[in-house]
């Protein structure tokens, strides 16, 4: 089968084709996925960069979605021809995290779905919402499900919640879509004023473009009428920080989404004490939590943005294409 390696030293340069043996037949308990699609996240671009540190040879990327052609004995949740899509803490079922999570994620621990075959156990897959397409699919694993949890699952949204979005990356995209099916005010954030146009085509209310508006922490309160928003996707880390806590009301949240932070910086912590501020660290969520976040999108027929899509050998290419933040939305690669 044919797969993308990260070559030692990390760079997109040595993000090389190779052909690899046939995983085979699955084993009990297990299943064997014909991936048809990935998708980019600022997690793989880390690894893929050097960033994060991964084995020579690692086949990268977090996402996959694809069909299931086998499945092992005493496999219950599928049958051949199902499509699924990968979770991104394997052993994360429900609960609290694992201590051992990070070291068996895909693409980073462990190798990922740059490539077309897996075969693993049942439980690394979930079904995808009805009448999604792989590269659909593939849009959730990480991405979707970060946003699932900042609003729901750490945050409490709700009708009439206000919540503020960072930029118009895979994230904030579907945490737009995300909160606007839950009847929550968003007010969205970029530096573009043709994405801003895109993100209040999705629904959001209020729009702030930070290169013309420094200060965009008042100018949040200033559209709350002096409240603060409930909770703030925060993907800016300690370059925007001061600004969301400043946006956020007494009390709220804001939800620091894993390496789009960065790893470290100045936090105001005499804002964030008088406020009451809950600042939580998340990286994506556990396979229940997905499973949640599929019902809600089948309710609600929430379909994800898609900006482009790149073929797998051309991986490099996407990674560079993300890096010029040309994109809107979610990037594809199709396997």
């Amino acid at each position: 089968m044919k797969a993308m390696q990260l070559r030692a030293p990390a760079s997109l340069d040595n993000l090389v084709p190779t052909d690899m043996s046939d995983p085979g037949d699955p084993g009990p308990g297990e299943i064997r996925v014909r991936l048809a699609a990935s998708s980019l996240n600022f997690h793989d671009y880390a690894v893929v960069m050097g960033m994060i540190p991964a084995a020579d040879g690692r086949i990268p990327m977090s996402d996959g979605a694809g069909t299931i052609e086998a499945v092992g004995e005493g496999v219950t949740q599928f049958k051949p021809g199902d499509t699924v899509a990968s979770i991104f803490f394997p052993e994360w079922i429900d609960g609290a995290p694992p201590a051992t999570a990070f070291r068996g994620v895909p693409g980073d621990g462990i190798d990922g779905y740059a490539r077309e075959v897996v075969v693993t156990p049942q439980h690394w897959f979930t079904h995808v919402p009805k009448g999604y397409s792989a590269a659909e699919a593939a849009t959730l694993t990480c991405a979707g499900l970060t946003a699932w949890r900042a609003l729901f699952v750490d945050g409490a949204t709700q009708p009439g919640s206000t919540v503020l979005v960072q930029g118009s990356g895979g994230v904030s995209v579907f945490a737009l879509q995300f909160a606007k099916a839950a009847g929550a005010r968003v007010i969205a954030t970029s530096s573009s004023d043709a994405k801003l146009a895109r993100l209040k085509g999705l629904g959001a209310d209020e729009l702030i473009n930070y290169k013309e508006v420094p200060a965009w922490g008042a100018k949040a309160l200033e559209l709350t009428g002096g409240r603060g928003v409930d909770t703030v996707v925060e993907i800016g880390g300690a370059g925007t920080l001061d600004q969301s806590m400043m946006a956020t009301r007494v009390g709220g949240h804001v939800a620091l989404i894993g390496v789009l932070t960065g790893f470290a910086g100045p936090v105001q912590t005499a804002l964030l004490m008088a406020k009451n501020l809950r600042v939580q660290g998340l990286t994506v969520g556990s396979r229940q939590q997905q499973l949640d976040m599929i019902a809600g999108i089948e309710a609600n027929a929430i379909r994800p943005v898609i900006s482009d899509h790149f073929p797998l050998d051309q991986l490099a290419d996407a990674f560079r294409h993300q890096a010029a933040n040309k994109h809107f939305g979610k990037i594809v690669v199709d396997i």
